[in-house]
């Protein structure tokens, strides 16, 4: 027990400074000057609400402290065999839980991605598969929307384009509610799909691959953008539509000229909605670059979300002969494709948020010279399936 607390000297000093920012805090927001002034109490508020969670767990670690301390004089002063026994139990429990909830502190001080409590741009878009990969990317924007239902999270869509059998090239839609880029940030990649498609009369599996963006999105705020830099062109509607939407003027398209992007809207039949849509999707874009742009400062390697769409860039596989959801990230496999697809998607999200904690906590470590876990290695440990596997 004192090694765990020797281990930690360092934590735990961060953590009294944590305790004493959080009585301030406590003191603040009793005072009738900042009572009276909405905006600044709203801060202090905040601030000591997110402090709450971490300096709960801080005194809870401590009272365990003392009970283990207590557990460890009873083992030594005691004579009685039989309460030396109850006394190591106890001292066993104790020490294993303490060290379960100092983990849970260390999780608690990681930095917090300043993204986490933003709404996002899901942005899917058919890769390689012709129109099974237009139908699975149909597919994949149902699993999250379900999911999104599931939690109350209100959903817009901003754009989308329509294959001629009923899928996506691309759709993409907003996500507002409560830490929703926190829970699906780590979504972005190429999705890949394995089944028979419809048409196909061998029966024959095809691989299809899509692609999936998790954009938080971004205030006026957050990215300012000179109108001079823009050109708007305005064009007639295409595609499938609501009444007046494929004969007037007003599908909107915006060319970021600093950058080059482009970005279209057409679901409107409003040339001004368009517009503010098409907006809201560069203004997203623009910030993810300059977010990959500083992660390319600080780490030398650029790392992107969506890849070229090709078959073995894949962070998931989804295939319907087995019933198999595999993240190759973490090596997770779960045999319940159907709930999955019906927005199940709490383990799966929560294995990656698990997985990514831990990779941020080895990170932190001084003496650390380890490389990010090789999938392939905990493909084994981390399998949790429900029926035994097949060939193929």
């Amino acid at each position: 027990a004192f090694e765990i607390i020797l281990k930690g000297e360092k934590m735990f000093e961060r953590l009294e400074e944590v305790e004493r920012r959080y009585e301030a805090l406590s003191h603040l927001l009793s005072q009738p000057e900042v009572i009276s002034k909405q905006e600044e109490f709203q801060k202090v508020a905040k601030e000591y609400s997110e402090l709450g969670k971490v300096v709960d767990l801080y005194r809870r670690v401590k009272r365990l402290d003392e009970e283990i301390k207590e557990s460890q004089h009873l083992l030594v002063s005691e004579e009685d065999e039989e309460m030396k026994r109850l006394a190591k139990e106890e001292l066993n429990r104790l020490t294993e839980e303490r060290g379960k909830m100092e983990e849970d502190l260390r999780v608690a001080l990681l930095p917090k991605d300043p993204n986490d409590e933003k709404n996002i741009l899901l942005e899917i878009r058919a890769g390689t598969g012709g129109d099974e990969a237009g139908l699975f990317a149909s597919d994949l924007f149902r699993m999250y929307s379900k999911f999104a239902e599931k939690r109350g999270w209100r959903l817009e869509v901003l754009n989308r384009h329509y294959t001629g059998v009923g899928g996506f090239k691309e759709i993409i839609a907003l996500f507002e509610g409560k830490g929703v880029y926190s829970r699906l940030k780590y979504e972005s990649g190429v999705h890949r799909v394995q089944r028979v498609p419809t048409t196909e009369s061998q029966g024959r599996i095809h691989t299809s691959t899509v692609t999936v963006a998790i954009l938080p999105e971004a205030e006026e705020v957050d990215v300012q953008i000179d109108p001079n830099d823009l050109r708007i062109d305005i064009f007639r509607s295409s595609g499938p539509g609501g009444q007046s939407v494929n004969t007037t003027d007003s599908a909107v398209r915006i060319t970021h000229l600093p950058t080059g992007m482009v970005v279209s809207c057409q679901d409107e039949k409003s040339q001004h909605k368009n517009k503010a849509k098409a907006l809201k999707i560069l203004r997203a874009r623009l910030l993810e670059r300059a977010k990959q742009e500083k992660q390319t400062e600080i780490s030398g390697k650029r790392r992107i979300q969506v890849v070229t769409g090709q078959r073995s860039e894949r962070i998931r596989t989804y295939n319907f002969p087995q019933g198999r959801v595999t993240d190759h990230r973490i090596g997770l496999t779960l045999y319940r494709l159907e709930g999955v697809l019906e927005g199940d998607l709490d383990e799966i999200l929560n294995a990656l948020t698990n997985h990514y904690q831990a990779e941020a906590l080895k990170g932190q470590e001084p003496d650390s010279k380890s490389e990010a876990r090789n999938p392939k290695s905990e493909t084994n440990s981390n399998h949790r399936n429900t029926k035994p596997k097949t060939n193929g």
